[in-house]
């Protein structure tokens, strides 16, 4: 049997590792699952909410580390799951995504001899400034095993001198807890809530630092949705660190005074999936909500000038349109008009890649 420690430290984590410690409990002849949280994302409500939204157990150890700089956080984080590993003595710590916590818990791990899996391995913004593809290079040299989502993720990784042998390619964990959830999800009272018809509105999400840290680029976004909201309204749940700096940027009244953007609290998985996939379209700076959209088939416009996840681009719905306002409400008129270009769900993006996980951890 093989006793795996199954690291979350922030949201985009739950619903990569819900599926995978499901799909442990299935076979619990061969795996001994343990969950341990970070406490990265530590708005308990929020974190509550995805746990019983995934089913995902509760945790086995929380470790409460909490906000901080990006030093601070991750020395905390492997100060406190170095005692978690050496009590526990896994065969494998999972790790996924790449948040602090991914980094963190990989460093604890090789310096123990301990073997590490990375989940999601191999994606590339080419964006050093940022602190997530930091994250993603150093995690993807230390780890063992490197399951990746996608055949340009293999290609990264490679070209940039690791060994075939360490690489797998399995595919999107992402989509197994999309499909999953997204019957369920169609039972949230949200939409009725908010008075929203299927596809007459979209939704949008914004956190990066690089978009709603400094007036500028945060100003150039909003351009754009003064000229969006007059043809559909957008829905934006407001993540808690960007109403604070539309406080500190002096930028609530202009938000207010937008009639078609109705701002809403953070919604849990369920509600959240159930109202962006019933969207017109999406606005977003996320990682994950570009994979999921794809696999939708809904079009989705990227709020940055790079993404790590290019096959979303190539294969799939997703524009990158930066905070040019001219790109976002011509991008945005396309998807209003059904003018979005074919798309195409990517290789192994099929609801099995947690199976697959598994397989690899036992070879």
């Amino acid at each position: 049997m093989l006793k795996v420690i199954n690291v979350v430290g922030a949201r985009p984590n739950f619903m990569k590792v819900a599926p995978i410690v499901a799909a442990m409990k299935q076979h619990a002849s061969r795996f001994d699952p343990l969950i341990v949280h970070t406490g990265q994302h530590y708005d308990a409500a929020m974190s509550d909410a995805f746990f019983r939204d995934l089913e995902l157990p509760q945790p086995d150890t929380y470790l409460g580390v909490g906000s901080g700089s990006h030093a601070a956080q991750t020395a905390a984080v492997m100060e406190r799951f170095e005692p978690v590993v050496l009590h526990a003595k896994p065969d494998w710590v999972l790790v996924v995504g790449d948040v602090n916590s991914t980094l963190a818990c990989a460093l604890v791990c090789v310096k123990l001899g301990v073997k590490v899996a990375h989940v999601e391995a191999g994606l590339r913004s080419r964006d050093r400034t940022m602190p997530e593809e930091i994250n993603r290079l150093l995690t993807d040299q230390i780890a063992d095993l490197l399951l990746t989502p996608s055949k340009d993720a293999d290609e990264n990784l490679l070209n940039e001198g690791i060994p075939a042998e360490r690489i797998r390619f399995v595919g999107n964990v992402m989509i197994d807890s999309l499909q999953q959830n997204l019957e369920r999800s169609q039972q949230s009272t949200i939409r009725d809530e908010l008075g929203l018809q299927k596809s007459s509105y979209a939704v949008m999400t914004l956190h990066r630092p690089s978009n709603v840290d400094e007036s500028e680029p945060f100003a150039r976004i909003l351009d754009a949705l003064e000229n969006i909201t007059e043809a559909i309204p957008v829905v934006f749940p407001m993540h808690p660190r960007t109403r604070r700096t539309v406080a500190e940027l002096g930028l609530g009244q202009r938000i207010t005074e937008m009639k078609g953007l109705r701002l809403i609290e953070p919604l849990g998985y369920l509600d959240f999936l159930n109202l962006y996939s019933n969207a017109r379209f999406v606005l977003t700076d996320s990682g994950g909500i570009q994979e999921e959209t794809t696999a939708l088939g809904i079009p989705c416009l990227t709020l940055r000038e790079n993404t790590e996840r290019p096959i979303t681009v190539e294969l799939g719905t997703n524009t990158i349109v930066g905070t040019d306002p001219r790109r976002i409400i011509e991008a945005a008129a396309a998807a209003l008009n059904g003018k979005a270009r074919p798309r195409s769900v990517p290789p192994l993006w099929d609801g099995k890649t947690a199976g697959r996980i598994l397989d690899e951890l036992v070879r």
